[in-house]
């Protein structure tokens, strides 16, 4: 997989400073948890989820979740199991006659389940396409994570990882991946949080190499107080969701002790009907004039400036990466990982200096202050990012990534 492949070698040329780098399943797990970037959601009954595959309907697509839990009514459930088997199938059978392209241009696929019982069906189900290689998950998605199910859950897949092991005698890395979703009320709940985020932690521990992520359920912790963040606002103005989100980067992104953290749902489709007044800036528009800020106009009309603030504040909470669930919303997250080149020169300054030598230095920006030790972790995520996500060009930002430029000459 690489991202923005949409794009054709002439745009990445004239867009990148640094291009992104192709990857896969064999990187390191905390590459690749930063490359999960915007996760699409879709429910496993729905019919067309192959054959959309399989012709790269999506070229943006990197990552995608396939859902049995709550977007599968409670009587549907051996339904979307089938259906389930019946797209991994066909998805499988097409495989073997994919042209290169196509399967570079295939996304990770991990599956969501709905209880531990479900995750010892689908395991005796998957067994035979694992054994033959054919199996094209990467992992699954474990909801309403708690301390009663994660430990079953947790379980299960480290026996199906170790039987893979001893069956086709891979390699130390996991065969299948495990994201657990954060949404139960003793987390969200003030006075149970801390024991109960301390109680994952440890339970987490002894399973580390098999975490790609942390997830974030926003609307189930929505749900628990009857609320919902309108589009106007982000799950930062909510103060329940804000001060929970603080607490689960606090225990789950320390430096010492990592774990990748994913962004919670952008869940809105275009309207009209706005409240408050749109806070995305003209400036990163007006260089492609009037047109330029038409195309402007159009994201907010369809709430992208809403999702591109929402994106902000994760970053700066630490986040990485979004769960979403419509392809429109894929471009804006991935693009807003992009690494900017003022941020790509910072980070290779503060790397390239520390060998005790150097406490300090202006940024080669003369806008700020690049201190060598607090600001090397930083540093070294940046690069990470870089690698993924490419570096812009000094000219660029985000904006070009959104397609600005093109619907700018193409209206033309």
């Amino acid at each position: 997989m690489i991202h923005f492949n949409d794009l054709d070698k002439a745009e990445i040329e004239r867009i990148f400073y640094i291009p992104p780098e192709p990857y896969g399943p064999t990187w390191d797990r905390n590459t690749l948890a930063h490359a999960l970037g915007a996760t699409l959601y879709m429910p496993a009954h729905r019919p067309r989820i192959a054959e959309d595959l399989i012709t790269c309907k999506h070229k943006e697509l990197t990552s995608m979740v396939i859902c049995l839990e709550d977007a599968i009514g409670d009587e549907e459930v051996a339904e979307a199991e089938e259906a389930l088997f019946a797209q991994l199938s066909q998805l499988e059978q097409a495989w073997q006659t994919l042209s290169r392209e196509q399967k570079v241009g295939l996304p990770l696929i991990f599956l969501r389940l709905r209880s531990p019982e479900q995750f010892q069906r689908i395991i005796e189900r998957l067994w035979p396409s694992v054994v033959a290689g054919r199996c094209l998950l990467q992992g699954f998605v474990f909801p309403k994570f708690s301390q009663q199910n994660g430990s079953v859950y947790l379980q299960l897949l480290r026996q199906l990882n170790d039987s893979i092991r001893a069956q086709r005698a891979l390699s130390p890395l996991p065969f299948f991946y495990g994201m657990p979703i954060l949404e139960t009320r003793d987390i969200l709940y003030k006075e149970s949080r801390l024991d109960a985020l301390v109680a994952l932690k440890a339970l987490l521990l002894p399973y580390k190499d098999m975490i790609l992520n942390i997830r974030i359920g926003a609307t189930d912790f929505c749900s628990l107080f009857g609320i919902r963040r309108s589009p106007d606002l982000t799950l930062y103005d909510i103060a329940p969701l804000q001060d929970c989100i603080g607490d689960i980067v606090n225990l789950f992104g320390r430096i010492d002790d990592s774990y990748v953290i994913s962004g919670p749902v952008w869940e809105y489709f275009p309207s009209d009907n706005r409240v408050l007044k749109p806070k995305l800036r003209e400036a990163p528009f007006e260089r492609y004039g009037h047109r330029g800020l038409a195309f402007r106009q159009q994201l907010i009309s369809r709430y992208i400036d809403g999702l591109i603030r929402e994106i902000l504040f994760d970053q700066a909470n630490g986040l990485c990466g979004k769960t979403v669930i419509h392809p429109s919303h894929i471009r804006p997250v991935n693009a807003l990982q992009a690494v900017t080149y003022e941020e790509y020169c910072d980070a290779t300054t503060i790397i390239s200096n520390n060998n005790g030598k150097v406490g300090v230095l202006k940024s080669s920006f003369q806008n700020k202050m690049n201190e060598i030790k607090p600001h090397l972790t930083w540093a070294q995520k940046i690069l990470t990012r870089a690698r993924i996500y490419g570096v812009l060009n000094e000219s660029y930002d985000f904006t070009i990534l959104l397609g600005t430029e093109r619907h700018v000459t193409s209206s033309t």
